[in-house]
């Protein structure tokens, strides 16, 4: 708890961000927006959204005019690699505040930040932030208390008509509540490559829990995240994605790979089934 609010300390410190306390208050301070912050209000929501993956598990979402910008990371470890993900945003929604899910101090434009779970409205949208842990293992229990890691925010809300799900660095299983709020997304972010076997390492989802938990979920569109790439330094010990889509595959469940770090979604193109698209992260690599 102590690293929690000192990290949260040094981020305010040097960024004076908003912390939002209550749906009423965010109501209010969204109000507030000039035209200045918000150049995307004249876009349709018909126009759908455009995903921009940013390595890890950051992406920036584009559409209904918002920019929002989702777990900025230092580039450190598996991310060793990769510039480190400063795009210009409105919002910026954060899993946790480890440094591969909370890295929001020096963005420009001096976005709006949503870090804690809650109900929240931002420019006309609908915010959920949901509890879901970090831990993959049922049975784990550290220093007493369950978890390893501090809490992790998934985020639910719809942006152009789609309904989008960002499970931050999650992986745990998620209880009945929490799918009332969850189920049915028509976009998902989802973490795959948490190494099996590796007790040291309990962050994110396996392959199969991912696996199953997209099956329970039945989303239409499914970005993984949270696994291995070329920016991964030698002691990264997640695996990469390339097990999480053989077992896709074993499971009737089509894949995509798309050559580039974007791609445009709209409504009225979603597949009826799930299908899984990978972007390419190639052109995030530092040494290009």
């Amino acid at each position: 708890i102590n690293y929690h609010l000192n990290y949260y300390n040094i981020i305010m410190k040097r960024r004076q961000l908003l912390q939002y306390t209550g749906t009423a208050f965010l109501t209010a301070i969204a109000t507030t927006f000039t035209s200045n912050k918000m150049p995307l209000l004249a876009q349709s929501a018909n126009n759908g959204v455009t995903i921009q993956w940013l390595g890890h598990t950051c992406f920036l979402i584009t559409g209904n005019g918002l920019r929002i910008l989702i777990n900025p990371y230092r580039p450190l470890g598996c991310n060793q690699g990769k510039n480190p993900p400063r795009p210009t945003a409105d919002l910026v929604l954060i899993s946790s505040q480890l440094l591969d899910e909370g890295a929001a101090e020096n963005l420009p434009n001096n976005p709006q930040l949503l870090f804690e779970p809650g109900d929240y409205q931002i420019n006309n949208l609908d915010f959920d932030g949901v509890l879901i842990p970090h831990e993959n293992d049922p049975d784990f229990i550290h220093n007493g208390t369950g978890r390893k890691y501090m809490p992790n925010v998934a985020w639910v809300w719809t942006q152009s008509n789609l309904k989008l799900l960002h499970l931050g660095g999650a992986g745990a299983s998620i209880g009945t509540n929490e799918k009332i709020f969850i189920t049915n997304p028509d976009i998902l972010f989802i973490p795959v490559g948490s190494p099996v076997d590796n007790d040291n390492y309990l962050k994110g989802y396996q392959p199969q829990q991912a696996i199953n938990l997209i099956k329970e979920l039945r989303p239409k569109i499914v970005f993984p995240t949270h696994y291995k790439t070329s920016a991964a330094n030698d002691n990264c010990p997640l695996s990469s994605v390339e097990e999480f889509l053989t077992l896709a595959e074993e499971n009737d469940i089509s894949y995509q790979r798309i050559n580039s770090n974007s791609l445009g979604i709209t409504a009225n193109n979603l597949p009826q089934s799930t299908v899984i698209r990978v972007l390419n992260d190639s052109n995030l690599l530092n040494n290009q």
